[in-house]
C-alpha cells in the first residue's frame, strides 16, 4: 500500500505551470485582438454620427452594400421632372415655389440618397480593388515561388551559391512595406527627377523629361498603379513563400523521388505526380495566409498615392475603413460604416478560408475515419447482444 508521501507526490500536477506560461498570450490576445473584434461588431450596428450615435441595426450594412434605407417616394417624386414636383394638393409645381417646410424633406431625402450612393459606390469599388490587387500579386507570386523552390531542391542540379540566392530573395520580406512604397513612389515620381522618367527619356520614349505632356500614369491612372502595387507585393513576399514551399518539398520522403527516377519518370511527371500532391497542405497554408493578408492590404495602396489623395483604383477595403474611421478632416468620424465594412471583410475572409479548406480536405482520410467509426459501432452492437461480453 502506498504511503501518504507517495500519494502526495502522485497528486502533484504540473499542468498549472504550463497554463501560467501561456497566460500572457491569452491576456494580450484578449485586450488587443478579441475585445477590439467584439467592439467592432458592436460599432457596426450603431449610427455614424459620433454625437448622436444610436442603435441602427443593419442600416450600415444595407447602406454600404445596397445604398438603400432612404425615402424612395420623396426622391421619385422629385425625379418625375427636373424642375417640377408634386405639392400637398397633388399639383406639379416648381420646387422653389413650394413652402420651405415642404422643400426641406425633399432636399434632405435627395442629399441622403446621394450620401448612401457615395458610400455604396466607394465600398463596392474598394472591394473590387482589393480582389484585383490580391489575385494580381498572388498568381505570379505562387508560380515564381514554386518554380524556384523546385529548382533549388532538385538534387540533380548543382547550383553554386544556392544559400546566397536564398538570402537575397528573402531579404525584401524583412523590409517594411511602407518603406518600399515610398521607395517606388520616389522612383516613379512625375517630376524630372523621377528615375522612371529618366530611363524613359534615355530610351527615347519621352521627348522632353520636363514636358507636362509626358505625364507618367503610374500614380494617377487605373491599371499602371495597380501593376506597380502588384509588382511590389510579389517582390516582397515571393521569397517567404519560396522558403515555405522548399521546406514542404524537403519534407517529402526522398525514396519516392529515387523510385520515380529508377522507373524513368521525367521531371514534369515527378512534379505532377509526386511533388504537387504531397505539397498540397503547405500550398493550402500559403493560399489562406496570402488571402488573409491580401484582403487586409493597406500600407502599400495607402502610401503609394499622389500627394494626400489615395488613388480610387488603389483604395482597398482596409483603406476605406481607415478613411471612414480616422482620415476625414472637418467631418464626423463614421464609426458605423467602418465597423460594418470590417465585419463584411471578416465574413468574406472566413468564408473563402472555409471553402479552401473544404475543397482541399483529405477525402480518403475522412472515408477511413467514417469506416472505422462504423466498425466500432457494429462491435458495440454485437457486444450488447451478448450481454456486454465480447466473444
Amino acid at each position: 500500500m502506498a504511503s501518504a508521501a507517495q500519494r502526495r507526490i502522485k497528486s502533484i500536477s504540473y499542468a498549472k505551470y504550463g497554463y501560467m506560461f501561456i497566460l500572457p498570450f491569452f491576456l494580450v490576445y484578449f485586450f488587443f485582438q478579441l475585445w477590439p473584434l467584439i467592439n467592432t461588431f458592436k460599432l457596426s450596428f450603431y449610427g455614424n454620427d459620433t454625437e448622436t450615435s444610436k442603435f441602427v441595426g443593419l442600416d450600415n450594412y444595407t447602406r454600404i452594400v445596397f445604398a438603400t434605407d432612404y425615402d424612395k417616394d420623396i426622391v421619385n417624386n422629385k425625379r418625375q421632372s427636373t424642375s417640377l414636383v408634386k405639392n400637398s394638393e397633388g399639383e406639379m409645381v416648381p420646387l422653389k415655389d413650394l413652402p420651405k417646410e415642404e422643400q426641406t424633406p425633399i432636399i434632405k431625402a435627395e442629399n441622403q440618397k446621394q450620401g448612401y450612393d457615395e458610400q455604396h459606390n466607394t465600398f463596392v469599388q474598394s472591394l473590387k480593388n482589393t480582389i484585383i490587387l490580391w489575385v494580381g500579386n498572388f498568381i505570379p507570386q505562387i508560380l515564381l515561388s514554386l518554380s524556384l523552390a523546385v529548382w533549388f531542391t532538385d538534387a540533380k542540379l548543382k547550383i553554386p551559391g544556392k544559400g546566397f540566392f536564398k538570402v537575397v530573395m528573402y531579404m525584401p520580406n524583412i523590409i517594411t512595406a511602407a518603406s518600399v512604397a515610398v521607395l517606388f513612389l520616389s522612383i516613379c515620381q512625375q517630376n524630372e527627377f523621377g528615375a522612371l522618367r529618366q530611363v524613359m527619356h534615355s530610351l527615347g520614349m519621352l521627348d522632353d523629361v520636363r514636358s507636362e505632356k509626358a505625364s507618367v500614369m503610374h500614380i494617377t491612372g487605373t491599371w499602371p498603379p495597380r501593376f506597380v502595387v502588384m509588382f511590389i507585393q510579389t517582390w516582397l513576399w515571393f521569397g517567404n513563400t519560396m522558403i515555405m514551399l522548399m521546406s514542404g518539398i524537403m519534407g517529402i520522403n526522398p525514396s519516392l523521388f529515387e523510385a520515380a527516377s529508377i522507373d524513368g519518370a521525367s521531371s514534369g511527371q515527378v512534379f505532377r505526380k509526386i511533388t504537387l500532391p504531397l505539397l498540397s497542405p503547405i500550398m493550402v497554408y500559403t493560399l489562406v495566409t496570402s488571402m488573409i493578408g491580401g484582403l487586409q492590404m493597406f500600407d502599400i495602396p495607402f502610401m503609394y498615392k499622389n500627394g494626400r489623395f489615395v488613388n480610387e483604383h488603389l483604395r482597398t477595403v482596409a483603406v476605406y475603413i481607415y478613411e471612414s474611421f480616422k482620415n476625414r478632416p472637418n467631418e464626423d468620424y463614421m464609426y458605423g460604416y467602418s465597423g460594418a465594412a470590417s465585419v463584411i471583410l471578416f465574413i468574406i475572409t472566413s468564408a473563402l478560408g472555409s471553402i479552401t479548406f473544404y475543397l482541399n480536405r483529405d477525402v480518403d482520410a475522412i472515408a477511413k475515419k467514417k469506416q472505422r467509426k462504423k466498425l466500432e459501432k457494429q462491435a458495440k452492437m454485437q457486444s450488447k447482444q451478448f450481454g456486454g461480453l465480447s466473444v
